[in-house]
């Protein structure tokens, strides 16, 4: 046996062995949702059973009562409301964070080190420190129950992160391309929508889904400062949790309902997500 065989036998062992690691943490990841998909899928009596029955047999019951077949409460309107503030923060995020990600990457501004650090310092102040304030903003102005407040909030939250992960991002982008577009006569605008953004297009991709999901998942603001008519899904969810009891087999179903869309924008997303966060990590 050559010495180059005997080398590459340790690496391809060694390949397999993270290969099978990584199918087994993946599998461990992923044992909740589908215990969470089963269970959605039984009778109250056969999800309370302890320890669980995989045998037991299928009902559609607890989706029934979450679409308000029981006489239930619709979770239309919360579902519309959370798509709304998700998918407009999301969108405001992105058209603010291009060009300051712009004016930090491509066109740096002097000591943009600091401000990307003050960007970020802004994450770690603690949610409940500001809660009292907005509240007291909101109550004063009108604006409690309001969808656009959360939009508002929700792009405020996500701006930070945003623009640090797009800078990073953009400056990936050829200089070469901007300085010719600009000797075409091209204006900042159009070289922001026709050259940058092209080029960044996974790493906006990232980001946008990104800033989706944690909107999508935000539930104190949204329990605070919505009642009925601004009340999103993880609002909605909370209520099945009553003092009569947890109905195990409804709140799993509610849960995988309201689950679908980030797992479906992530799976739709996932080549972008990949190639974006992985964007700028080998030179």
């Amino acid at each position: 046996m050559s010495a180059t065989a005997i080398r590459l036998r340790p690496r391809r062992t060694r390949g397999a062995g993270l290969g099978v690691l990584a199918w087994l943490l993946g599998l461990l990841f992923f044992l909740p949702i589908a215990w969470m998909a089963l269970t959605s899928f039984h009778s109250e009596e056969d999800a309370a059973t302890n320890p669980p029955s995989f045998a037991a047999a299928l009902a559609l019951d607890g989706y029934r009562e979450f679409f308000g077949a029981g006489g239930g409460a619709s979770p239309w309107p919360s579902l519309i409301n959370s798509t709304v503030a998700s998918l407009a923060s999301t969108l405001l995020v992105l058209v603010l964070a291009l060009p300051a990600a712009y004016a930090l990457s491509i066109r740096p501004v002097k000591k943009w080190t600091d401000v990307l650090f003050f960007f970020l310092s802004t994450k770690m102040l603690p949610v409940v420190a500001g809660l009292l304030p907005i509240y007291l903003f909101a109550r004063n102005t009108g604006l409690l129950d309001n969808i656009w407040l959360l939009v508002i909030l929700y792009t405020s939250m996500n701006l930070p992160i945003a623009v640090w992960m797009m800078q990073s991002f953009l400056a990936e982008v050829p200089v070469a391309i901007i300085e010719a577009a600009q000797i075409d006569g091209a204006r900042l605008p159009t070289i922001l929508a026709r050259v940058v953004a092209p080029i960044a297009l996974p790493g906006i991709a990232a980001t946008a889904l990104i800033c989706f999901i944690f909107s999508w998942n935000e539930l104190l603001f949204a329990r605070v400062l919505t009642g009925v008519v601004a009340e999103t899904a993880p609002v909605f969810l909370t209520g099945f949790i009553t003092s009569q009891g947890l109905f195990l087999a409804k709140v799993c179903a509610a849960s995988l309902v309201i689950s679908l869309p980030v797992l479906a924008a992530g799976f739709a997303a996932q080549d972008k997500l990949v190639q974006g966060l992985s964007l700028g990590a080998v030179k």
